[in-house]
């Protein structure tokens, strides 16, 4: 039985009853976390000071809060988080996700039975304000081979799903800051050092969205960071030349398109909906 950590990041911005029900998540797991490391990136509110030393002092040892002076974001948090994670295998956790009970039993497990993958993630289900109100249910591929070829286009992981070895992720240099693609720039270099991943085909997590996930993933500042990806991914040999100009063409439209029409590209070709 693999003793494991958990990493999460959490900011100024993030809501302390979103931040209470993903922590719960973690407590109530069938195989609960051997740690939980909190990085706080920068000051947060005070509602989320008080709330997280309570789960210190409540469960300590379980609880590692590491606090930084400022906002770093996300990528520089997750890296130094990685730093304070005490067991070689890791689990990723958002501030305002939920963790199914079943979850951790299931990806440890199978890390535990395949030594030879170094990561794993899974499914997610799409929320709006209580789990029961899921709205999609976003898949990913599950073997090696589908991935590598699915992440020619897309992210070929949920990034707060997945459960990872720490060394593997070190010897590929670890996160970066790279705007909000610190995940698909990381999944780009495991890929290419042919650290070998899975997915299960089952939805692990409730991923909490709102209305407005459409317009946030929408303008020219988005444009240009897809094109700062699809240039990086184009230099270390992970896309060729066709496909960079096809994933520029396409996935840069959809970053300028009006909102309606981002959300249902969204809809038809990114997501699945859950019946």
């Amino acid at each position: 039985m693999m003793d494991f950590s958990v990493l999460m990041s959490v900011y100024r911005n993030d809501d302390v009853e979103a931040l209470r029900a993903s922590v719960e998540s973690l407590l109530k797991q069938e195989r609960r976390p051997s740690e939980i490391v909190i990085v706080l990136d920068g000051p947060v509110p005070e509602d989320i000071t008080k709330l997280l030393n309570s789960y210190k002092e409540q469960y300590s040892p379980l609880f590692n809060l590491v606090p930084l002076p400022v906002n770093v974001g996300l990528g520089k948090a997750l890296s130094i988080g990685l730093e304070h994670c005490n067991h070689e295998l890791i689990a990723r956790m958002d501030a305002d996700d939920i963790s199914k009970p079943a979850r951790f039993a299931k990806q440890v497990g199978f890390m535990e039975r395949h030594q030879e993958v170094d990561l794993v993630g899974s499914w997610i289900e799409e929320f709006i304000g209580v789990t029961d109100n899921v709205v999609s249910l976003r898949k990913v591929p599950e073997t090696y081979e589908e991935i590598v070829k699915f992440a020619k286009v897309r992210s070929p992981f949920n990034h707060p799903t997945v459960v990872f070895r720490k060394e593997a992720i070190r010897e590929v240099g670890g996160y970066h800051d790279y705007g909000t693609f610190e995940d698909y720039h990381l999944w780009s270099r495991l890929i290419v050092n042919n650290k070998k991943c899975h997915n299960l085909q089952e939805g692990l997590l409730f991923f909490r969205t709102t209305r407005n996930l459409y317009k946030r993933r929408g303008g020219w500042k988005k444009a240009v960071a897809e094109w700062k990806l699809q240039c990086y991914f184009l230099s270390i040999g992970f896309i060729s030349r066709t496909q960079f100009l096809r994933n520029v063409a396409s996935r840069g439209l959809a970053r300028l398109v009006p909102n309606f029409v981002r959300a249902m590209l969204y809809k038809v070709v990114l997501s699945s909906k859950k019946v």
